[in-house]
């Protein structure tokens, strides 16, 4: 064998063995997100995911809940209209959002006014679900004078964010390491609730300690809340989460032992408007790129756009991740007619986990269930599907 040849071998067994790492990377990403889903052992068909906040820290959905109703009898789920073409206004809108953050207390050095702040996360960032400081500064600074703070930026286990008041507009913006601006004043806050559960008191302390060292070494006056109680607010807001974190899905199986082909799946999801992303599953999004619905293998290996003409799965499920949506109950109808229409163009069964055929009336309590999350949501100044939703259940 000549050089060349043996040159040649190499590089083609590296690329085969890049591949096959890949696929092996991916398809342990999709079922860290999605194992969830598959467990036999809820007992009601919107089941309450509050235990699962506190043991999933590294899942990027939390656990996803199959409907598995007892109202099996009664009259069959009746035939849907005619599903609406992706064409036509399918997607609930999203609104436009305008928060404006409280006005800071005066510093001992200035008053800096403070106006409406329109761009996330800064327009997010607020006492009930963020632990914030603020720096009023002595002098105009850039951002390296939180130098200690970006390389401790992820010791804390929540979503952290640096918002500064520029000198040159007089408006608020996130900050980074990078940011070549001159500030005024700094807020830096430390998000409380996530669906890992609620920070630590002592995470709290390290990340006082840490800023207030920074803001002491730059000669900063300081405004902080007071650790026990924020925490104390943050376990009641946690709670809250909890109780109304839930997600459902509806299993469409084929009958007997055929199984489903990826390519045809893929297919019939395109007509619906879904689209394969990176992590191996389906979703429907709204015009902000939101997603509203996920279509997912029921058997946990990811769909891999270079395999799906020799894909076999036997069976897939359709997914609301409920607080994250705007019209939890809207979307869930949408939900039942893709499931329909995904029965039509598979020829399969809209089932729960036990494979009993579902019905209207079980259809109607799981659509009751989550008329009564939304309600709590709105109810509790935290709507449906708002970025300030999509931060909590994160």
């Amino acid at each position: 064998m000549s050089d060349l040849q043996a040159a040649l071998l190499a590089i083609g067994l590296g690329v085969v063995f890049t591949v096959y790492v890949f696929g092996w990377w991916k398809q342990r990403q999709y079922s860290r997100k999605f194992d969830a889903a598959f467990r036999q052992s809820h007992d009601d068909a919107l089941y309450q995911v509050s235990a699962a906040r506190h043991e999933a820290a590294d899942y990027t959905l939390d656990e996803i809940v199959m409907i598995n109703t007892d109202v099996t009898s009664g009259a069959n789920m009746a035939e849907p209209a005619e599903f609406i073409k992706p064409a036509e206004p399918l997607i609930p809108a999203e609104p436009a959002e305008s928060v404006i953050p409280p006005v800071p207390e005066e510093s001992a050095i200035s008053k800096i006014p403070v106006v409406p702040v329109m761009t996330e996360p800064c327009s997010l960032l607020n006492a009930r679900s963020d632990f914030i400081i603020e720096l009023h500064l002595t002098e105009p600074s850039l951002a390296n004078v939180l130098d200690g703070l970006w390389q401790r930026k992820f010791d804390f286990r929540k979503p952290l964010h640096v918002c500064g008041l520029l000198i040159s507009t007089g408006q608020w913006e996130r900050v980074i390491a990078e940011s070549s601006a001159l500030y005024s004043q700094l807020r830096i806050a430390l998000q409380l609730v996530d669906r890992s559960g609620v920070i630590s008191v002592s995470k709290l302390v390290d990340f006082r300690d840490l800023v207030t060292g920074i803001a002491q070494s730059i000669n900063a006056v300081t405004t902080i809340p007071d650790v026990m109680k924020t925490h104390a607010a943050a376990l009641g807001l946690d709670a809250f989460c909890a109780e109304v974190d839930q997600m459902v899905g509806i299993n469409l199986l084929p009958s007997g032992d055929r199984l489903l082909n990826g390519e045809k799946i893929t297919e019939a999801a395109a007509i619906l408007g879904m689209k394969l992303e990176a992590d191996g599953a389906f979703y429907l999004s709204n015009a902000q790129a939101h997603s509203l619905i996920t279509l997912i293998n029921k058997d946990s290996k990811p769909f891999m756009h270079h395999n799906l003409a020799n894909f076999t799965t036997p069976g897939i499920t359709l997914v609301l991740d409920v607080p994250r949506v705007e019209k939890p109950v809207a979307t869930f109808d949408l939900l039942v007619n893709m499931a329909h229409m995904l029965a039509r163009e598979l020829h399969v069964d809209l089932v729960d986990d036990q494979r009993v055929p579902l019905t209207e009336a079980g259809i109607a309590l799981i659509r009751a269930q989550i008329a009564e999350v939304e309600a709590k949501m709105l109810g509790n100044d935290l709507a449906p599907g708002s970025a300030q939703a999509r931060r909590l259940f994160a």
